[in-house]
């Protein structure tokens, strides 16, 4: 049976009065849409396992695929705090959806603007953003996930074209992608960027199954046998690991406004639920302990939006650090992880079913946490910017 979707976003700080009325009118926008077409069937394909590739054209028309990329080029050209809000919203209806987005605009949209010369720009950013192409990224491999540096995937020079070897893993959108942006060492070490298409002989996206975590997102591996890319595909503007990690800031960005999107949705769930639920003779939120939890959650919730607002802001100034982005992201994810916990115990039995949202928020969360840098790599980039000392080596 579909769920009624009847989320209420909390705002204790009044932060609506820091948006301009086009903010909340992309808020709304989105928010309708997921309403509509996310939250009821996203607990069904969770439970199958199944990415609803259905939701690809929506995603495109909310403006969720670049939207920070010019409109000459197809995207919306909106700022990053649009930006934030529209991945808030489509992480409260589910991280994976939000990964898929994030995917597209962040990690293959993103490096061909910022890094692709003006032919690559014009073939595949329009197309992208309208998703009729979908792409992938690929940089973590088998051996190396904190360490991207130390990657084995490589481009040889044929003469007109690359002969690219090596394997990527966890790739989200990898099993459908028509193209990926892949990272790979050329003979001298750097770090290059080369756009791979579908259909390249040696070329190969298999599935990754039996995940208990983004469930209704799409994840595999990309297998490079030989393959020949043009030499016209390689991205001409980066080189050595500053191209990549360029991207993972847009990613790391949006998933600090996302992952506050999860937590508002398990405390909005949570909030109602204690009012309705009667133990004792009265409603569960009218006892000590859960009110602690939701006093707790909504602070932890309204510091998180105050943080992100003022990261947006800066962002769109250009002022924004890396280091300032990785506190954000592990900020939000880490909020919205034990908000998920408290509002799961506060559900009791009915909060691990499929009924609510919030034991899957929970194990979605628990890939968000890892990706785009772990919580323990983003403690210690904060340690570095404060300390100027290195404790990666």
């Amino acid at each position: 049976m579909a769920r009624t979707d009847l989320f209420e976003s909390p705002d204790y700080y009044l932060m609506d009065e820091l948006l301009s009325d086009e903010h909340k009118l992309i808020r709304q926008t989105v928010r309708d849409w997921v309403k509509k077409e996310v939250s009821p069937i996203i607990e069904d394909y969770a439970q199958r396992a199944e990415f609803p590739k259905q939701l690809i054209k929506g995603l495109a028309e909310v403006g969720a695929f670049g939207p920070t990329i010019p409109t000459e080029y197809g995207g919306a050209g909106l700022d990053y705090t649009a930006y934030g809000i529209i991945m808030q919203e489509i992480e409260r209806g589910d991280s994976g959806i939000r990964s898929t987005a994030s995917v597209q605009g962040s990690l293959v949209m993103y490096p061909i603007y910022a890094y692709g010369s003006e032919e690559q720009k014009k073939k595949y950013l329009p197309k992208l953003a309208s998703g009729e192409i979908m792409g992938c990224f690929g940089l973590t491999e088998p051996d190396h996930g904190s360490n991207p540096g130390g990657m084995v995937t490589n481009i040889k020079d044929a003469g007109d074209h690359y002969i690219l070897n090596g394997a990527k893993m966890w790739i989200s959108n990898a099993p459908f992608a028509d193209i990926a942006v892949v990272w790979a060492k050329d003979e001298t070490g750097k770090i290059k960027g080369i756009i791979v298409e579908r259909g390249m002989e040696g070329f190969s996206t298999p599935e990754t199954h039996n995940k208990w975590s983004l469930r209704a997102s799409a994840t595999g591996e990309l297998v490079f046998d030989h393959v020949k890319v043009p030499k016209e595909n390689l991205l001409p503007g980066a080189s050595g690991l500053k191209g990549p990690l360029g991207c993972l800031n847009q990613a790391r960005y949006g998933i600090a406004w996302g992952a506050l999107g999860a937590a508002m949705d398990c405390y909005d769930t949570a909030l109602r639920y204690a009012k309705e639920r009667v133990q004792f003779g009265k409603p569960i939120g009218g006892f000590q302990l859960q009110q602690k939890k939701l006093a707790e959650m909504i602070t932890e919730i309204t510091k998180g939006q105050l943080l992100v607002w003022r990261l947006g802001t800066l962002k769109s100034e250009n002022r924004a650090t890396a280091a300032q982005i990785s506190m954000a992201k592990r900020n939000s994810v880490e909020t919205a992880i034990n908000i998920a916990r408290e509002a799961r115990q506060m559900l009791g039995g009915m909060g691990i079913t499929g009924e609510y949202s919030i034991m899957r928020h929970m194990m979605n969360l628990e890939s968000v946490v890892t990706y785009e840098g772990t919580h323990d790599i983003h403690l210690l980039i904060t340690g570095h910017d404060v300390t100027g000392l290195d404790a990666f080596k």
